[in-house]
C-alpha cells in the first residue's frame, strides 16, 4: 500500500507542477468576448486555467500599481495603457493592438426618446443620460471627445449619470433609469432586446484594445502566448462574433 501510494504521489506531482493559472485583467466590454477565447486558449495548453478580472481599465490599472497579482493587461483605451508603461507596470515590448470598436449613443428599447442627433440630447424629455467615469472608464472619455466636438459637453453636464464601467452604463439604459447612455458597438449588441442604437457617435481617436504583459508577472513566457493568441484567426474569429473589428 504504501509503495502505491508513493508512486502515485510521484506521479501527480508533475501534474501538479505543471499546472498554471494565468490572470488577466480586461476591460469590462470584453467579459463575454474573453470567457470564450479563455477556453478556446485552456484548450491549446494543457494543465493551464485562465482566470479573469473585468472591470473599467482605469480601475485595473490601480490594482495592478497596488501590487495585485495579474499576468496579462487587455485595455479598451491606448492612453490607460500608455499611463502603465510610464509606471513601468506593463512590458512595453509586449504591446499589441488586438481589436477595435465604435461608441454610439443608445437609448432603452421600448419608449425610449426618438434621438436622431447628439443635438437631440438637449430635449427636455431627455433628464438623464449615462457615460462612463472620465478619470477611470475609457469610454468616458470617448464621450467627452463626442460632446465637445458637438459643442454639447459642457450643456449637458447637469444631466449627467456617471458609471464605474461601460457595463454599468448600458444597465442604467436597459433598465429605463437614464434616458440615453453611451456605450460601445459591442455591449448594445448583447442586450439588442433591451436597447437599441440611435446613433453612432464620431470620436477624435479610434476606439483600440492594446495587450501587453505585466511587469511583475510570475508567468511572463505564458503571458506572452496569451497575449500573441489575441491575434490568432481563432481568437480573431470571436472577437469578430461580439462585434469587435480588427485595430
Amino acid at each position: 500500500m504504501r509503495r502505491f501510494l508513493i508512486a502515485a504521489l510521484m506521479v501527480a506531482l508533475p501534474l501538479a507542477a505543471a499546472a498554471q493559472q494565468l490572470t488577466v485583467s480586461a476591460a469590462a466590454s470584453l467579459t463575454d468576448a474573453f470567457k470564450e477565447i479563455g477556453r478556446k486558449f485552456e484548450a491549446t495548453k494543457s494543465g493551464v486555467t485562465v482566470r479573469y478580472n473585468f472591470a473599467a481599465s482605469g480601475v485595473l490599472i490601480q490594482q495592478i500599481a497596488q501590487g495585485a497579482p495579474v499576468d496579462v493587461f487587455a485595455s479598451a483605451d491606448q492612453e490607460t495603457m500608455s499611463r502603465g508603461i510610464d509606471q513601468k507596470l506593463v512590458d512595453p515590448d509586449t504591446r499589441r493592438d488586438f481589436a477595435s470598436n465604435v461608441l454610439v449613443l443608445v437609448a432603452p428599447a421600448q419608449g425610449g426618446p426618438d434621438l436622431k442627433s447628439l443635438a437631440d440630447l438637449s430635449r427636455p424629455e431627455v433628464r438623464r443620460i449615462a457615460l462612463g467615469k472620465i478619470e477611470t472608464v475609457p469610454v468616458g472619455r470617448y464621450t467627452k471627445q463626442s460632446l465637445e466636438g458637438a459643442n454639447l459637453w459642457a450643456p449637458l453636464q447637469p444631466k449627467f449619470v456617471q458609471a464605474d464601467s461601460v457595463r454599468q452604463v448600458l444597465d442604467y439604459v436597459a433598465r429605463g433609469e437614464v434616458e440615453a447612455g453611451f456605450v460601445y458597438r459591442t455591449d448594445a449588441a448583447i442586450m439588442s432586446d433591451k436597447v437599441r442604437v440611435a446613433l453612432i457617435a464620431s470620436t477624435q481617436a479610434p476606439v483600440t484594445y492594446p495587450v501587453a504583459v505585466v511587469s511583475d508577472s510570475k508567468n511572463k513566457a505564458l503571458a506572452k502566448e496569451f497575449t500573441e493568441y489575441l491575434r490568432s484567426p481563432s481568437a480573431q474569429d470571436v472577437l469578430a462574433r461580439f462585434g469587435f473589428a480588427k485595430p
